[in-house]
């Protein structure tokens, strides 16, 4: 058993080449100078490493991007 928790939008999507590397550690799809490209990344690493869940990706391009979260019950 667990909690999941659900962000989505329906904004542009992700195409597949950004999808497989959203949560790389300083992979950003912003400007020089606009991203740090950590934030995914190490949400990623604390969701995982210190509380045992999972955070994932799903995105279909022209319909939206779906963020969910797992953390298993303590």
């Amino acid at each position: 058993q667990g909690v999941k928790i659900t962000i989505c939008d329906n904004g542009h999507g992700l195409n597949e080449e950004v999808k497989a590397k959203i949560f790389d550690h300083l992979f950003t799809t912003k400007a020089v100078g606009k991203g740090t490209g950590l934030g995914l990344a190490i949400a990623r690493q604390i969701i995982e490493q210190k509380h045992g869940g999972n955070l994932d990706v799903a995105s279909t391009p022209g319909e939206g991007t779906e963020f969910t979260i797992v953390l298993p019950l303590q």
